[in-house]
Formats: structure tokens, sequence, C-alpha cells
């Protein structure tokens, strides 16, 4: 599949009253992200949080509260009627067996986006898988097949337009913060050399709120479903911002 972006052109299922977004994850870097953008931009009518705990934010007016990921049939109906969802789900492969990685990453993720296309054919769905993914699904890194066949099953889901993007080391920005500990240390540890190397390997680096505008900006205009690598996500964020 081409990485580079298409000639920009409004999307068709876009209402010109305002998207209504979906945003899974938004406790994690990925999903602060995002949720910030979304909550910043006045094109943006309904932001709708889905996670296991509630959030604190205050501006977010829509939360849904679900345990159960594996199983969306009870809230099936709060999730219609939306233009977009940013898959935000995620966690690292460190300490994981193939098994539970899978599970959790591939499994989790086909759960959710084969409900939500049952009741949003025209939806767009935004993935969050990283640099390396190996679409092959023949390589030796465990997480990066797992990752590929997440994105090739996703791009069969149903769904009008599939966003796969595949960011390299995060720079987190404007209070956006890691669940980890172990990310958090690293982050805290090496966050004047993470700047230093944006600017020396920008390739390779983006940050936060590159990435979550665009994850924004894609889902309004892009009309076909793409791989986005850090290049690419770059390129969005600056022609949109």
């Amino acid at each position: 599949m081409e990485t580079s972006a298409p000639a920009l052109a409004p999307s068709p299922v876009v209402r010109e009253v305002g998207m209504n977004v979906l945003v899974f994850g938004a406790a994690g870097m990925v999903g602060q992200a995002v949720l910030r953008e979304c909550l910043l931009d006045a094109g943006v009518a309904v932001v709708t949080a889905v996670g296991r705990t509630p959030l604190l934010q205050s501006s977010i007016r829509k939360q849904i509260e679900h345990g159960d990921m594996f199983d969306l049939s009870s809230i099936a109906s709060r999730l219609r009627g939306h233009d977009a969802c940013f898959f935000c789900l995620g966690m690292s492969s460190v300490g994981m067996t193939e098994p539970n990685y899978r599970r959790l990453t591939h499994d989790l993720t086909l759960a959710v986006a084969g409900s939500l296309a049952l009741g949003n054919p025209a939806m767009s769905f935004s993935y969050v898988s990283g640099a390396g993914t190996d679409s092959s699904e023949a390589g030796e890194s465990m997480w990066a097949r797992i990752k590929g066949k997440t994105e090739n099953d996703l791009l069969q889901a149903g769904f009008s337009r599939v966003f796969l993007f595949r960011p390299g080391v995060i720079q987190p920005l404007h209070g956006v913060r890691t669940k980890s500990h172990l990310y958090r240390l690293v982050y805290a540890v090496l966050g004047p050399l993470i700047s230093l190397a944006k600017r020396l390997l920008p390739r390779h680096i983006v940050t936060s709120e590159e990435l979550g505008r665009a994850m924004l900006a894609t889902a309004r205009h892009l009309q076909a479903s793409a791989v986005l690598e850090v290049e690419d996500i770059v390129m969005w964020d600056k022609s949109h911002s």
C-alpha cells in the first residue's frame, strides 16, 4: 500500500456541522494526544471517550465507562452515529508471551472494530501500530508480526477508510504522559536528548501534537485507506496546522 498521502479533498462522510468522534484509550499517551486535538478543534462536534475508567477532564462531555472491550454489545447503541474512531489502546510487548500479546493487541482491536463496523459503516478507523510493523506477518519480531496482522485484518473489517499510523519515538508535549512507569522514567532521563534528536532525526521522531493533529486531519480529509509512516504524519500535521 502506498504510504504517501493522496491529494487533499473533503471527505464525503464528514458532516458539515462537525465530526462526531470516538476515542478508545484516551488515558494513554497517544489517546491523550488525539483527545487534546479533538477538544481544541472547533470542527469536532462531539467527542466520546470510551475506556475502562473515567477520565478527569471536565471538558469531555461524553464518556462511556466499559470494563469488557471484547464485548461492546451492551453499549452498541451509544457507539452509533460517529464519523471517526481513534483506536489508541495498546501496550508494550516487553515481558509478554506471544499468545497474550496477540490476544490483547490483535484480538481486542478486531473485536472492537467488528462491533463498530456493524453500527457505523461509513466510519473511518484510525489505528496506531508502530515503525517497523511487519505487514508480511512472517518476520522474526513477535510484536511486528502481530501488529502487521492487526493492520491487515483491519483493512478487511468493513470500514469506509482505515488509517494505519506507524510513529517511531513519540515526544510527549503539553502535559501528555505515558502510563508506563518504565517509559515515564525513560522520558524523564532522556527528555532533552529526545528534543535534540527530533531536530536531528526528524524521520524517526514525532511529537504527540503532530501525531494527534495528523490523526484528526486524515480522518477529516483523506478519502482512501493509507499507511502513514513518520514522514507522512509530519506532513499531514504541517499541512493542516
